[in-house]
């Protein structure tokens, strides 16, 4: 099985971790981050790192392995630039909620919902991932990113925000009816209790979905331990090392 560095990209810190790694490695991002930039700093973090192939978590839209859009809190030049060269490896890129999405999957048809700087969202059904904006479709009177979002969070208070967070799962519960509800990202930690039929992702789960995209099916549907593939089994112990350490999101 190929070696794997996953890449996730975020909008305060670029993390990753390898094949046979226990402990991430970061970066501080920000608006000035360019993609080669982004190509340097991880290369200077996994310089002792072995790995054949890279998977790569952007913020924003991505169609055919490829950025169709500038991410609003980076630098710019992401959409025509050529990952696989710069690393000379192949490459897959994937939107960071759509790989957390995955990595965060057991089995049917899931819905993942991440409460960080946006609302990322995407589905996965049977294994296979659905990258989705459900953040930018109208609620009230501006749209369900706005009121779950960061800006949400900032402008309502904890309290209100808690209730939008439940009522906007409602919503989109109602409307793709899932087996399987799943809310990640940071902003997670400030929900005092998860809505109805909920359970609580976590932002390494995107490693895990990194790993993932290289095996030649979708997740497969029983995650139980004696299964799991050898990259299941690095990124299972790679949580429970950050939980020993008290670094769980």
């Amino acid at each position: 099985m190929a070696n794997v560095l996953v890449i996730d990209i975020g909008g305060t810190h670029v993390k990753v971790l390898a094949t046979g790694q226990r402990s991430e490695r970061e970066f501080v991002s920000g608006p000035g981050l360019t993609p080669k930039r982004m190509i340097s700093g991880v290369r200077t973090l996994a310089a002792d790192w072995k790995y054949d192939v890279v998977s790569i978590g952007y913020p924003g839209p991505v169609r055919r392995g490829r950025p169709v859009a500038e991410p609003w809190n980076l630098g710019k030049g992401w959409v025509d630039f050529n990952f696989a060269d710069a690393f000379t490896r192949p490459v897959k890129v994937i939107n960071d909620a759509a790989m957390q999405a995955l990595g965060s999957y057991r089995h049917g048809k899931m819905l993942f919902l991440g409460l960080g700087t946006g609302l990322g969202s995407a589905l996965v059904v049977d294994g296979i991932v659905v990258p989705m904006e459900l953040g930018h479709l109208p609620y009230k009177k501006a749209t369900f990113e706005d009121y779950v979002g960061i800006r949400g969070l900032a402008k309502y208070g904890k309290k209100k925000w808690r209730r939008h967070v439940t009522d906007v799962v409602k919503h989109l519960v109602a409307a793709i009816e899932p087996e399987d509800v799943v809310l990640g990202g940071g902003n997670v930690r400030h929900l005092k209790k998860l809505p109805l039929g909920c359970r609580a992702g976590d932002n390494a789960n995107a490693f895990l979905g990194g790993f993932r995209l290289w095996e030649e099916k979708g997740a497969p549907e029983d995650l139980s331990r004696a299964r799991r593939r050898p990259h299941e089994r690095e990124a299972a112990r790679f949580n429970r090392t950050r939980v020993t350490k008290g670094t769980r999101r």
